[in-house]
């Protein structure tokens, strides 16, 4: 069975809350503070009405409160409303965090207590997080890290708009942004200033916009390593070096590592090779991104295909100073590309 994604647990969470659903308490952490933001902000908006909120919801920060002072509010009850709502930001900066485990035991029915740990993980192993998942709901925030998913998010985030995202326009912002985000979605919300009636985001938009260039981007580049097109991304190469905002090494290398990690995979695919059952070995939606695949399995071979992952891997090892000393990114995207094409 599949691994659910912090969108589809997010979505749950939302539909609950949405519902009037509240559970005593919330342990939202993760490395992506999106879906964290997200939770935290419709709880404190939606809980209680204005008027409830100036005596009923208190809002904490870790590194200024210790466990027994947040135990001690959520442990009040409410004054004049149905529920009191304590929310404890940047949790992470807690010494004693652990030992909010005890209220856990005995969590009082009319409080919600939010607890928002940023930056990274709660140990699993630690009995918080398991009496936490016991009373309440316990969230880990994470990017998506496929193209697939961050597409996803784009067109889902586009569509909560009224708009709509052209396709290619859609792969050519989760190329060059990745999976930051709050970062996508800042960017993607500048196009919405003085979008046109029909609210259609094409690739003519995304340039305006966000400066993505049409020809030289990430997903250009990519797409020129595909086809074996050794003028084009040499080209792109040379636009990266000399604008490093475009682009670039770092850019590139988790999105073409995933790339040829999953072509790979297509080569276990039973004969014939139909774009169906490439599909199914991808988990991929839509025969669009397939297609790409189609045209590297007749541009690669298996053998250089495993090549090229280990190619990319010992760039990425280099580009972070291992056994190098004196290569730059440009140099090193360079030599990259000329390894895959040739």
């Amino acid at each position: 069975m599949a691994k659910k994604s912090s969108s589809d647990d997010f979505k749950n969470i939302m539909s609950s809350l949405e519902t009037g659903d509240r559970k005593p308490v919330y342990l939202l952490m993760g490395e992506e503070s999106y879906y964290i933001d997200k939770i935290y902000d419709y709880i404190a908006t939606n809980t209680l009405n204005e008027e409830e909120r100036d005596f009923n919801q208190i809002v904490m920060y870790g590194s200024e409160v210790t466990a027994q002072q947040v135990m001690d509010q959520a442990r009040r009850y409410p004054m004049m409303a149905e529920k009191q709502v304590v929310i404890v930001r940047e949790a992470q900066g807690m010494k004693d965090l652990e030992q909010l485990e005890r209220y856990m035991d005995k969590p009082v029915p009319t409080t919600v207590l939010v607890i928002c740990y940023m930056g990274g993980n709660v140990d699993a192993r630690k009995k918080i997080v398991g009496k936490a998942a016991a009373v309440g709901t316990v969230f880990v925030s994470e990017s998506p890290q496929y193209d697939k998913d961050i597409i996803a998010f784009i067109n889902d985030y586009v569509k909560k708009q009224n708009a709509t995202i052209e396709e290619r326009a859609a792969q050519v912002v989760a190329a060059h942004i990745g999976g930051d985000l709050k970062r996508l979605t800042s960017e993607i919300d500048k196009v919405f200033i003085g979008i046109g009636e029909d609210r259609k985001i094409t690739l003519d938009i995304i340039e305006q916009k966000i400066g993505i260039s049409k020809r030289y981007n990430v997903f250009e580049m990519r797409d020129a390593l595909i086809r074996r097109d050794a003028l084009k991304a040499h080209s792109i190469a040379k636009y990266f070096d000399a604008n490093p905002k475009a682009g670039g090494l770092f850019a590139l290398l988790p999105q073409t590592f995933a790339f040829f990690q999953n072509l790979m995979l297509c080569y276990y695919v039973p004969k014939p090779c139909t774009e169906n059952a490439i599909m199914a070995q991808l988990g991929l939606r839509n025969t669009y991104a397939t297609r790409d695949y189609m045209t590297a399995m007749r541009n690669f071979s298996a053998r250089k295909t495993l090549q090229i992952i280990s190619k990319i891997r010992e760039i990425d090892a280099r580009s972070k100073g291992l056994d190098n000393v004196n290569t730059t990114s440009g140099d090193l995207l360079k030599e990259l590309v000329t390894f895959i094409v040739s």
